[in-house]
């Protein structure tokens, strides 16, 4: 019997390297799937990870559909075992009644990861589903860290290093690594208490280097 599985974590836990991880083993015990991603960072049609490995992927748009795409192909003559589908918070609701169907219905395992709340702290309408849908909902065990150390809950959009609460759900970019450059946006993992103080590693840099906290020499 197959099932509908759904892989939660903030930025930077490592989803992307698990969906990869996942792909690889069932390949590697002749089970035969297809790959999905949407807005990966390395562009269209692939699923990589931070850690520089990727493969090809088929690209999930808004008009995708998921079920039409499965019969097309088992009408043909394919076999399909199993699906993985990374970034499957910006996954329709829809799409995602599209998956559980074909769980249910093709007797297909369908692994999906994703992030569950965007910038602002609003579940993305996938990851909601899934989450009303799955049936079994895994949080990954590789915590991400905030700028402090603490455990990150968070996601946090930064523009010159500033977090910023407003604007489009989707733009793509990629999480901040401190040392290096911060780009015009970027993304930034946080605790919740640096979260709801809008205190990213840049904006802590800035005022640990203020006169005003600074001892008298």
């Amino acid at each position: 019997m197959a099932d509908l599985n759904f892989y939660s974590g903030t930025m930077d836990c490592g989803k992307s390297t698990l969906a990869l991880q996942m792909d690889h083993n069932h390949r590697a015990r002749g089970r035969v799937g297809l790959v999905f991603t949407s807005h990966d960072r390395a562009g269209t049609a692939t699923l990589s990870s931070r850690l520089g490995l990727a493969v090809p992927a088929i690209e999930v748009d808004d008009t995708f559909n998921f079920w039409q795409h499965t019969v097309d192909q088992l009408t043909h003559g394919g076999r399909i075992d199993y699906f993985v589908c990374d970034e499957a918070q910006f996954y329709t609701a829809e799409q995602i009644d599209q998956l559980a169907k074909i769980t249910d219905e093709l007797s297909i395992d369908v692994f999906a990861f994703g992030i569950l709340t965007d910038f602002r702290t609003q579940l993305f309408p996938g990851s909601s589903r899934l989450i009303e849908l799955a049936d079994h909902v895994h949080t990954l065990q590789v915590e991400a860290l905030c700028w402090c150390g603490e455990r990150a809950t968070h996601n946090a959009r930064t523009e010159d290093g500033v977090m910023v609460t407003e604007g489009d759900v989707i733009v793509v970019g990629d999480v901040e690594e401190i040392g290096r450059l911060t780009p015009t946006v970027g993304y930034e993992v946080l605790c919740r208490r640096h979260h709801r103080r809008r205190m990213t590693v840049a904006t802590a840099k800035a005022a640990a280097m203020s006169p005003d906290v600074l001892p008298f020499g």
